[in-house]
């Protein structure tokens, strides 16, 4: 049975796939649509047009990925954004995922990610902030210091508790599979875009 998922045990929920997210071995990334649900399995079209099978857990948690406005990123904000480098030097936003002030302190840091080609990611804390439509956001993490340009275009989320019920055909996800020696991919949570939101992460 899925279960819904507490407040509490949604952060930490974010903090495991935050992470997944920095370490060199983590579990193998899904990103997709699920086509069908058959009790606990998962049959999900990658976003590369594959098609997985995933087995989630019978106690697999649930959390909801929900759209937020540009305004939420504020100085003194905890976020985390997949993003590109420029040729400046400086960073480009694909993603802003901005976390409940709980979640602060997760996954600090700068590292290497999988969302794009030479994609990072980065979660710290917001220095400035200058611009109001297109944004330009300095990120503070332990050892250093990020400048990240946040168009106007794109998308901003934040995390709160799911239900089991959002776990349907259609809903697009993100999860971290862990996969067996015979090639089979299970989970223990599961992330939803809420109302057709495709988690950007």
């Amino acid at each position: 049975m899925i279960v819904r998922v507490s407040a509490v045990a949604a952060l930490g929920l974010i903090a495991s796939l935050g992470t997944a997210w920095a370490a060199d071995s983590a579990p193998a990334r899904v990103r997709g649509t699920i086509d069908q649900v058959e009790g606990r399995v998962l049959h999900i079209t990658a976003r590369n047009g594959q098609k997985l099978t995933v087995t989630l857990a019978a106690d697999a948690k649930v959390v909801e990925v929900s759209k937020i406005d540009i305004g939420a990123i504020k100085p003194n904000s905890y976020v985390g954004t997949a993003a590109a480098p420029q040729p400046d030097g400086t960073l480009k936003a694909l993603e802003v995922h901005v976390f409940p002030e709980s979640m602060r302190g997760t996954g600090d840091g700068h590292r290497p990610f999988d969302l794009g080609p030479n994609s990072t990611m980065t979660n710290g804390t917001v220095g400035s902030v200058v611009g109001t439509h297109d944004r330009t956001i300095t990120i503070n993490y332990q050892g250093g210091e990020k400048t990240v340009l946040v168009p106007a275009d794109v998308p901003i989320v934040t995390f709160e508790p799911g239900t089991p019920d959002e776990v349907k055909p259609g809903a697009h996800v993100i999860l971290a599979a862990t996969k067996a020696a015979d090639g089979s991919l299970s989970a223990d949570r599961i992330n939803v875009g809420k109302d057709g939101l495709t988690p950007p992460m």
